[in-house]
């Protein structure tokens, strides 16, 4: 895959450093509890796979995703709300995938909540399947979220 491939006007490519400030104003506004710009400092430091979707040279979508050992974790993937519901975190999920084929990932694992339906829903569109769940993952307004653990076995 191309760095510089569009679809639709939607150009793919991958993240740097610089783009830091874009993706923290989505994040925030995406997250009633954001990472913080040093988590995707350190993401980008240490070489995961750190792709967005760019509109108009204004970054719409981003993931960050581990690969190694055969193995990919899909650590975050996050659309600009104003431009949810569009195909744009399906359009990048593909991305990540095909991403993942090409470095010879044999499944891929994700934590997801179970009270963010949308996102459930696209990752079942794209055949990954509950195979657990974390007890208190993630936090939430009145403690804590439990975790769906979720995996897709890659065919080459």
């Amino acid at each position: 895959m191309s760095a510089n491939q569009r679809w639709d006007g939607v150009l793919e490519r991958p993240l740097t450093v610089r783009d830091l400030p874009a993706i923290m104003e989505i994040e925030r506004r995406a997250y009633e509890y954001p990472w913080t710009t040093g988590i995707f400092s350190d993401c980008l430091r240490v070489g995961y796979t750190a792709w967005g979707l760019e509109e108009f040279a204004t970054l719409r979508a981003y993931c960050i995703a581990s690969m190694a050992a055969g193995e990919a974790h899909i650590l975050n993937l996050c659309v600009d709300p104003s431009y949810q519901g569009l195909g744009l975190g399906g359009r990048l999920l593909g991305c990540i995938l095909t991403l993942a084929r090409q470095r010879g990932v044999e499944q891929v694992l994700l934590e997801v909540r179970p009270s963010n339906g949308q996102a459930v829903a696209l990752y079942r569109r794209h055949g990954f399947v509950k195979v657990g769940e974390r007890k208190g993952y993630y936090p939430a307004r009145l403690g804590r979220e439990d975790a769906l653990v979720m995996r897709l076995h890659l065919n080459r």
